[in-house]
């Protein structure tokens, strides 16, 4: 069992405040976005053993378990995080494996660098992902009924949306969303501007469904993906929530800090809210326009006291403990690797003491207990 040491991201969409304030220390002042929990060669945890990518290299059946090795190959198959989200994250989506495999290798056989701005597949894996809310957590996921994304749209009274408002009406659900959002992304940015400008101020003036907008709005002026943004469920996680988040679904996190799960991939296809690389036509290949409830997910207890959130995939698994006051140790030993992350309290696993934001990472079966109150995360696999 290794304490990790891990590495906080920059991103300009961080929270000054958040991970700070988890971990109990002064603010540096700069944006703090993610803190990256794994062995992601882009930042991998620190040991005492060396990074953990390095641990893992040197003895893989030993740190992951021969069934894993055995199903994910020689690495870990999730990266873990905390996210704390200052403002809006890229509109996105992610491809599934078949799409993610095509895409790489074409990527590949055209010489395009993997570095380049406007590769669109870094690797060959899929990018599922849960995020669970430790604070009030909003975001956007999957796309709205076409009728009440007309209504939201039609609300604003901007003549220029008038026409995405009557295709929403008109058209069968794939292709009013289908038409919709190609018509948004590929329409002339300096129109397209002009319209967001307008848009954000009647979301300010109208607020309540429309406020989130007006937020958006004020990061991104002028970014089509604004509008194409009202196409998509606002959700507003309570602390415990999570959403589930699979392959062709567009998605952005708004705001709030929450423990984020994936599997091990840094494929994503913007589709606005960004100044990076936006491939329309790839993007709409990959897009499930379809409308669908967010699934907001809440943990199902079992009878040893872990709470599960319960996802189709087998590259993670997401759990939490939460040890109150005078509990029972729990023994939370496995057959497969381990991250066990703090949240909350202050709770002790074999040598090491933890506090809100501190980890470790757990071998293979490597006996692992947990004491103390508090609240815990853990993340595996399904092996």
């Amino acid at each position: 069992m290794d304490r990790l040491d891990n590495t906080i991201r920059p991103y300009a969409w961080g929270s000054t405040t958040a991970i700070a304030g988890l971990l109990g220390v002064e603010p540096t002042g700069e944006p703090q976005a993610e803190m990256w929990m794994g062995a992601h060669p882009g930042a991998p945890s620190r040991t005492p053993r060396g990074t953990l990518l390095e641990v893992i290299e040197a003895a893989p059946e030993r740190e992951l378990g021969t069934d894993a090795v055995a199903k994910f190959g020689p690495r870990l198959p999730f990266l873990l995080k905390i996210l704390a989200a200052g403002g809006p994250l890229s509109l996105q989506v992610h491809p599934d494996l078949a799409q993610a495999k095509a895409g790489y290798e074409d990527e590949e056989r055209r010489g395009i660098p993997v570095s380049a701005p406007h590769r669109n597949y870094k690797d060959a894996n899929h990018k599922p992902e849960l995020i669970c809310a430790l604070t009030e957590f909003d975001g956007l996921c999957g796309f709205r009924a076409p009728a009440e994304a007309a209504a939201l749209l039609d609300g604003l009274g901007v003549d220029s949306l008038k026409p995405y408002v009557d295709l929403l009406r008109a058209q069968p659900e794939e292709a009013a969303l289908r038409e919709v959002l190609t018509a948004i992304l590929s329409a002339d940015r300096e129109e397209m501007a002009a319209t967001v400008v307008e848009a954000a101020s009647a979301c300010d003036r109208l607020g309540g469904d429309h406020a989130p907008y007006a937020g958006i709005a004020h990061h991104y002026p002028g970014d089509p993906g604004v509008i194409a943004a009202m196409l998509l469920n606002h959700v507003r996680l309570q602390p415990g929530e999570a959403l589930f988040l699979g392959a062709g679904i567009p998605h952005a996190y708004l705001n709030g800090l929450g423990v984020e799960i994936m599997a091990n991939s840094d494929n994503v296809l913007r589709c606005g809210l960004t100044p990076k690389h936006v491939d329309v036509p790839e993007l709409l290949r990959v897009v499930r326009f379809e409308a669908a409830d967010p699934g907001v997910l809440r943990p199902e207890a079992s009878p040893e006291g872990e709470e599960v959130y319960e996802t189709p995939i087998d590259e993670f698994r997401l759990s939490r403990y939460v040890l109150p006051e005078g509990g029972v140790a729990r023994d939370v030993t496995l057959g497969t690797p381990q991250i066990l992350l703090c949240t909350a309290g202050s709770v002790r696993t074999g040598e090491h003491d933890l506090t809100p934001g501190q980890s470790v990472f757990v071998a293979a079966g490597e006996r692992a207990e947990l004491s103390g109150t508090g609240t815990v995360f853990r993340a595996t696999v399904v092996a």
